[in-house]
């Protein structure tokens, strides 16, 4: 099956519903959904899957080889990207979104126009329609918001367009939705494109305007994102993949993280939301920092977000370029970082500059490095070896006739981080110091740089066979058997 996916832009003015839909097809909110015009900023794509006769539309997965009771032949999947709403460019920030709406639609093969039921046609309507046109693309008219079309019929007025086929939709009913995908695939050639499962996922997180975008564009080679002077430009968690070195690596750039007390109410907390999920979908977190601004609290607060998720982290200072330095600076700014993030030894710290170009491909190699360290498996009996070497070294102390003991140790094979359950006696009176003695000791011997790693201290007589690793949640309680 082909693997070049058709893409399908959605064109409009602003506030025509065009990031519900978007929504709405991809069963899932990807795009921020706001009353007010103008949300959306960055041009969002995302692959869409349709079951056509009737068969049920699968949302999308993030691993590939998820069992589904749909024949795989007859899937069509298709890129689908949202655009900004079109209006007139009043300055240059403007103009760089306005560009994004003309390459998106350029780069189609379907172009949707969005247009509302409710009200009538306006010149910015026309100028839409007229632009799509103009492209020789194949063009839909999606009449939106259809529920809001009471007592007068719009049809008439729409066709003045000179779009078809006419679609009406109503997106909080579901209504038009799978005539809509129904027409689509009947223009497109089919194909599908699984989920790399080997695929890794970056995300590139930090406050407002310390050069996420700029560093994302640099990584991508190509302008995807908007870059701008300005705090909160990017809203939407915008994605790209890139292959480095044979390997695909899925780049994702999100909006900046503000401290509670400046987040505004409605878009605003739902891109740091999103930001907030990013981390959660990413397997290594780039945390940027600006060069001018670099012992700030809220950065400290967001590697701790990043450790506690058991994400590989880069703590990476953007804009070095634009720093005051001299040839000492970088040996006397990097132990004042490693003093802040002292929570964080293993993460790997990098000076780098979207502008020159400077250590940006280092982070590929990063990257690529921590994954590897992340995967690492240690052989049952090589961790017993090591754990006897480190409690001889260093018995662990602890209360009279209370001593731990800790007796045998094994790594955990289904966990995405490195983990370890550590067996023996005593374990709850273990203190703190000696559990970072061991997992320093631990890092000494066999890496794992840039990674989290969880230590869990049990007790030889708990044996988990029921439950949930201690990793994943407390274990079930037996089950009760009636006499």
């Amino acid at each position: 099956m082909s693997k070049k996916l058709p893409i399908v832009a959605i064109v409009g003015r602003a506030n025509v519903g065009k990031s519900s839909l978007f929504n709405a097809i991809l069963e899932r909110r990807e795009a921020i959904v706001a009353d007010e015009p103008g949300t959306t900023r960055d041009s969002i794509m995302a692959k869409a899957s349709f079951y056509p006769e009737g068969k049920k539309r699968t949302p999308h997965r993030r691993v590939a080889n998820t069992e589904a009771t749909e024949e795989p032949d007859n899937r069509y999947d298709f890129w689908l990207v949202d655009t900004a709403g079109i209006k007139d460019a009043e300055d240059e920030f403007e103009f760089t979104i306005q560009e994004q709406i003309l390459q998106a639609a350029d780069s189609a093969d379907i172009i949707w126009v969005v247009v509302e039921a409710d009200v009538p046609i306006t010149e910015e309507d026309r100028r839409v329609a007229k632009m799509a046109l103009k492209s020789g693309k194949p063009v839909f008219l999606v009449v939106n918001k259809m529920d809001k079309a009471r007592g007068h019929d719009p049809w008439e007025d729409f066709q003045r367009l000179g779009i078809k086929p006419v679609i009406g939709t109503s997106v909080p009913q579901r209504h038009g939705i799978d005539e809509l995908l129904e027409r689509l695939v009947q223009a497109i050639p089919q194909a599908t494109l699984e989920e790399d499962d080997d695929r890794l996922r970056v995300a590139l997180l930090g406050r407002p305007n310390v050069g996420k975008s700029y560093l994302f564009n640099t990584l991508a080679q190509k302008q995807q994102a908007i870059v701008a002077d300005r705090a909160g430009t990017t809203r939407d968690v915008n994605r790209t993949v890139v292959k480095y070195n044979g390997r695909e690596i899925e780049l994702m750039d999100t909006a900046g993280i503000r401290r509670s007390g400046k987040i505004e109410v409605g878009i605003e907390k739902f891109s740091v939301i999103r930001s907030l999920a990013a981390i959660e979908q990413a397997d290594v977190c780039f945390l940027l920092m600006d060069a001018n601004e670099l012992n700030v609290q809220l950065d400290q607060k967001i590697a701790g977000m990043i450790k506690e998720a058991g994400k590989g982290l880069v703590l990476v200072v953007s804009k070095w370029d634009a720093a005051e330095k001299n040839a000492f600076t970088r040996d006397e700014i990097a132990p004042q970082i490693a003093d802040n993030y002292q929570f964080v030894p293993w993460a790997p710290l990098i000076f780098t500059s979207s502008i020159t170009g400077q250590n940006v491909t280092k982070l590929f190699d990063i990257a690529l490095n921590i994954d590897e360290q992340r995967k690492k498996r240690i052989k049952t009996v090589e961790l017993n070896r090591w754990l006897k070497q480190v409690t001889d070294k260093h018995p662990p102390a602890g209360l009279k006739n209370r001593a731990p003991k800790l007796n045998y140790m094994v790594q955990e094979d289904d966990n995405p981080i490195p983990a370890f359950k550590v067996f023996g006696s005593h374990t709850p009176f273990l203190h703190w110091s000696y559990k970072r003695y061991m997992e320093r000791a631990l890092r000494e011997t066999y890496g794992y740089e840039g990674t989290p790693v969880q230590l869990w201290f049990i007790e030889k007589h708990i044996t988990h066979k029921s439950g949930a690793s201690p990793t994943r949640g407390e274990p079930k309680p037996p089950r009760k058997i009636k006499k």
